[in-house]
């Protein structure tokens, strides 16, 4: 069980992945009309304003990816370092950052993707991962797919290897994961 906030924590609440994804179902809020009309925004934030729910989430992700034997873990700008960060030192591996254009110091390579009015573009540090290592794409939420779908191929330029794209939340009415040229794991899909 997740704790309420202020309480002392727990260190007796399962860790079962279907116990996990039932407790972040009832973290997540539904915000209506946000950020318009007819929209149902998925609200993210209370997870990590829970403490043990965001240590589950932790090792639920931690123990999967030990599983796949990866080298390195991609967080994707903003949220995913949330996710990422923690994973990441819960494994002793690297944390990737794939950001906006203009937010990392030194060189990087870049790739742009389609939005339904435009285009958007993501960068990573030239060494962020090497060539040859196994490594995972995190972040919050996939919706559409084009954020991630980048990142994926960020990787693959730089010569590793796409394991697998996870995700807190996956909104799979939208078919994101259908865009995706990597395999997709989530958490909680609505």
């Amino acid at each position: 069980m997740i704790v309420a906030l202020n309480k002392p924590v727990s260190t007796s609440y399962s860790w079962r992945v279907a116990d996990v994804r039932e407790q972040l179902k009832q973290l997540i809020k539904d915000v209506p009309d946000f950020p318009k009309e007819g929209i149902v925004f998925k609200d993210l934030t209370p997870v990590f304003l829970d403490p043990v729910a965001t240590q589950a989430m932790t090792r639920v992700f931690a123990d999967r990816f030990h599983a796949l034997q990866v080298d390195a873990i991609a967080a994707i700008e903003s949220r995913g370092f949330l996710i990422g960060a923690p994973v990441a030192a819960a494994l002793g591996v690297p944390l990737a950052l794939v950001r906006k254009p203009g937010k990392l110091p030194r060189r990087t390579i870049r790739r742009s993707y389609a939005l339904e009015y435009g285009e958007d573009t993501l960068e990573m540090h030239t060494d962020a991962v090497a060539s040859g290592q196994r490594v995972v794409i995190v972040d919050d939420l996939l919706a559409t797919g084009g954020t991630a779908n980048a990142t994926v191929e960020l990787i693959r330029e730089a010569g590793a290897e796409v394991v697998e794209a996870a995700f807190m939340v996956e909104l799979s009415f939208l078919n994101g994961r259908g865009r995706l040229a990597a395999d997709v794991h989530a958490l909680v899909q609505y």
